[in-house]
């Protein structure tokens, strides 16, 4: 994010050095620094995220809970003649403000099916065969356990992987945890989102308005034809979005499937790839006189010699991760605990099959493909990594928390079943996550002494091929 991470880097050429942020005040000092110095941690939105399930968990078994059910229930109404909307809070957060984070999901699985891991299909197979075993085994277990009965429909709940807390996990262990076996969970996760994607839109849509969700297509048309004749002005872009999200929202798909199709249909290419920014930096240098035309010019300019989908990332990735993902667990994660609940849960189907989906179906699945892939030659293991490793990840593929609620709120209309899932969820997030660290440890402690013990065997080696007389020190003359 480009945050200072020290005081001292708050020199003249920092961005925020001649701003608030910079100055010497107290709450900048205190306050402003520190927070942005904890943001430009890795792990910092998982951790967010923990903060807001413990506050909704807590919230809803205080003595206040009451209220944590009547601001859920608060009445969003917009009403413009004909059109108009009338959703709870807690409706609003999930159809639309989670629409901006599938927004920003449909960016980066695009960027990465265009340009990055998934677009070299020798690396990409190993995240993605993966992905598709982390997904099928879960919601097969679910199935299996829940055959025959009403609650069968939430097989999708235990499919999904939380990328903020499965890579906050990882990253939480630092450089013990090879560089590779990152970028094979963050691969794995872009994969399995987009499967999560798809399992919404199909199978978790209400009865479809065709007259809808024809004037949806009919201006994601319109849009792609707007980006091929090169219109380059960002407001009617977000205009067109919002109405092709309403328009989703009545068809009886998902809202959310609205972001994701506007993510996909962002440029991964610049406008003007040919431009050389610090060219056109040097070029304002060198005049003697700048107008504000000239440096607005300019800054158009080394705008779009980046794609336009790489700035959007950039600009709403803290806002998914640090604002909308944490109101979002506030407002879905509050269960309430009590005895009987508990009790309830431990005898319920529907926890158990997610439970075991989640830490049994994704540890088997993800590993299991992983593990027949590379020995059939399909793919390769990520450099550095070990089987352990690869289990480990496998184990962290399981905490599969924001979008597990997400599909929980879709598949079941009983509350009961609503909070026995989601019993399940925070349950099997917590071990999953847990089993994860543990391995991962172990597999960094046990690869640190392989090293030892490769380098060991280098210097004996180097010894053995060195004559015994060369080691006898000669007697002086």
């Amino acid at each position: 994010m480009g945050l200072p991470v020290t005081d001292n880097e708050l020199t003249e050429h920092h961005p925020w050095s001649h701003t608030w942020l910079g100055t010497d005040r107290f709450l900048a000092r205190r306050l402003a620094r520190p927070a942005a110095r904890f943001l430009a941690i890795e792990a910092a939105s998982g951790i967010l995220l923990l903060a807001a399930t413990v506050i909704a968990l807590i919230w809803a078994n205080s003595p206040w809970k009451n209220s944590y059910a009547s601001f859920l229930n608060a009445e969003i109404i917009l009403d413009a003649g004909p059109v108009g909307i009338h959703l709870t809070l807690q409706e609003f957060v999930n159809d639309a403000l989670m629409a901006f984070f599938f927004f920003v999901a449909g960016l980066e699985i695009k960027r990465e099916l265009v340009k990055g891991e998934l677009r070299d299909r020798k690396a990409a197979a190993l995240p993605i065969i993966a992905a598709l075993g982390g997904m099928i085994v879960p919601a097969l277990i679910y199935f299996a356990i829940n055959a025959g009965s009403s609650s069968s429909h939430g097989w999708g709940i235990p499919m999904a992987t939380d990328i903020a807390f499965a890579v906050g996990i990882v990253s939480l262990l630092g450089n013990r945890v090879p560089v590779a076996l990152k970028l094979f969970l963050l691969t794995l996760a872009v994969a399995d989102d987009l499967g999560a994607i798809g399992v919404i839109a199909i199978f978790y849509s209400q009865s479809v308005n065709f007259v809808w969700l024809g004037a949806s297509v009919a201006l994601l048309v319109l849009v792609w034809l707007m980006r091929r004749r090169r219109i380059w002005y960002g407001p009617l872009y977000l205009a067109i979005g919002i109405v092709v999200w309403y328009c989703m929202l009545k068809s009886g798909v998902h809202a959310t499937v609205a972001g994701v199709a506007m993510g996909f249909l962002t440029p991964t290419d610049a406008l003007r790839p040919d431009l050389d920014s610090e060219a056109i930096a040097d070029r304002l240098e060198n005049q003697a006189e700048l107008s504000a035309a000239d440096v607005a010019a300019a800054s158009f300019l080394i705008n779009e010699s980046v794609p336009v989908g790489e700035r959007l990332v950039d600009r709403m990735l803290p806002w998914t991760s640090y604002v909308i993902i944490p109101i979002f667990a506030l407002c879905n994660a509050g269960i309430l605990l009590t005895s009987e609940s508990l009790r309830a849960a431990a005898g319920s189907t529907v926890t158990w099959g997610v439970a075991l989906g989640l830490v049994v179906g994704k540890t088997v699945g993800v590993f299991g493909a992983a593990t027949i892939a590379i020995a059939v030659g399909i793919a390769r293991r990520p450099r550095g990594a070990t089987n352990l490793h690869v289990l480990g990840i496998a184990m962290a593929a399981g905490i599969g928390f924001t979008v597990a609620l997400f599909v929980t709120g879709l598949a079941f209309t009983d509350p009961m079943f609503t909070e026995e899932a989601k019993v399940g969820i925070l349950g099997a997030s917590a071990v999953a996550g847990l089993l994860s660290a543990v391995v991962l440890s172990i597999a960094a402690k046990r690869s640190s002494a392989a090293e030892l013990a490769i380098e060991a065997a280098e210097n004996a080696e180097l010894f053995d091929v060195i004559p015994d007389s060369a080691l006898i020190p000669k007697s002086p003359k």
